[in-house]
């Protein structure tokens, strides 16, 4: 594979030692020296997943590194910045070696080594670096070592610049996540169709739903998966467009003789394909959403209100937590990345993007988790 369309970084990135990262959200001062260790193990757990892909060598576009061209870079990031905090710790002001990462990468050919080899040679270097920060002396952060452009940075400022780094490279492959999770859920259709039924615990938020609306109202099912929900809403005597981003589980429903289309709420046209000027009357999205990263669920919100109508009602079911987490929990097999929300952010995520909170149900889950079941209606 070419290296010659891929750009140069040569950006200089210290600045985010003093203001946010604008793409990845990255804020250093958040960051203390004691969680350096912890936060780069976990950090090094997503690549595992993404280098675990059949297209983990694909690159997205022309210019643009695959998963694992990033991947391999970030082992060696982990290599690099593992020997400059032992040269920190050794000798007094020590001048790095330049190290030019874009060299590197077609010396080494990134995308030609291997996936599971770079997986674990990365999960190997980032818990060699993470054990180099856990023995940093409490009177060793200030040492110093300047970069060979002549920028100096103390021992605990170079574990942030080298966490975002990191942080920022996940965030460059971050519809890896999506397709990770989407293709553990095409894996395991059988097993969850098997497995699942409408849940009565729904039928409250189920029957508050239906009494926004008018028999025959045409409702937008985002992640229909098995189609229980969809049953229950058409029992309820509304019409449901049924879509989902697995195409194993549209597979699925149209097997089962439904109507289904394939659709990403982020990206695809999401109107009505046969009356494209008539807004839905609502939109079920039922423990669908937690899978969209953080940065982008306002823009999913946003985009499910501009094709309801005025006064419409929306549905969304959430897990209540910090953060994200893969986890194989329930009836898929393959990692899937959840993202949780506290009450107070997915109000106001949900405000923003034109939607008028009516309740936020608390209900305990089937796995020792609680879920936050939102009603709300499109402002005018």
């Amino acid at each position: 594979m070419t290296y010659d369309a891929i750009t140069p970084d040569t950006k200089d990135w210290t600045w985010v030692l003093d203001r946010p990262c604008p793409e990845c959200d990255f804020v250093a001062g958040a960051v203390t020296a004691d969680q350096l260790p912890e936060i780069v193990r976990d950090n090094a757990t997503y690549w595992e997943i993404y280098l675990a892909a059949e297209n983990a060598r694909v690159r997205p576009r022309p210019g643009v590194w695959s998963a694992l061209e990033y991947g391999a870079h970030v082992r060696d990031v982990h290599r690099v910045f593992g020997e400059r905090l032992r040269l920190m710790l050794a000798e007094d002001e020590p001048r790095f070696a330049n190290w030019d990462q874009d060299a590197t990468a077609r010396e080494d050919d990134y995308a030609s080594q291997d996936p599971a080899v770079v997986a674990e040679e990365l999960m190997d270097a980032a818990d060699a670096v993470a054990t180099v920060y856990e023995k940093v002396p409490p009177d060793a952060w200030g040492r110093r070592g300047i970069r060979s452009n002549g920028d100096v940075f103390s021992v605990e400022s170079l574990g942030r610049y080298h966490l975002h780094d990191v942080v920022h490279h996940l965030w460059d492959v971050r519809s890896a996540a999506k397709q990770a999770t989407v293709a553990a859920y095409d894996a395991s259709v059988a097993t969850y169709v098997a497995g699942t039924s409408f849940s009565e615990e729904n039928r409250s938020v189920l029957d508050r739903f239906l009494a926004e609306l008018e028999p025959g109202d045409h409702v937008l099912e985002i992640g229909t998966g098995p189609g229980h929900d969809a049953k229950a809403l058409e029992a309820g005597g509304v019409r449901v467009r049924r879509t989902d981003i697995s195409e194993g589980f549209v597979a699925h429903l149209r097997k089962q003789g439904y109507a289904a289309a394939c659709l990403d709420p982020l990206t695809d046209d999401l109107r009505d394909p046969v009356h494209p000027e008539v807004p839905y009357a609502a939109v079920w999205a039922s423990a669908t959403l937690l899978h969209v990263a953080r940065d982008d669920f306002g823009t999913v919100l946003g985009r499910l209100a501009e094709v309801t109508r005025p006064g419409g009602a929306l549905h969304v079911s959430m897990k209540e937590g910090d953060g994200e987490e893969w986890t194989n929990r329930g009836h898929v097999e393959a990692p899937r990345l959840f993202v949780y929300w506290r009450e107070p952010e997915l109000r106001a995520a949900l405000d923003e993007a034109g939607w008028e909170v009516l309740e936020v149900g608390h209900a305990d889950g089937r796995l020792g988790d609680v879920w936050l079941d939102v009603l709300a209606r499109r402002r005018a």
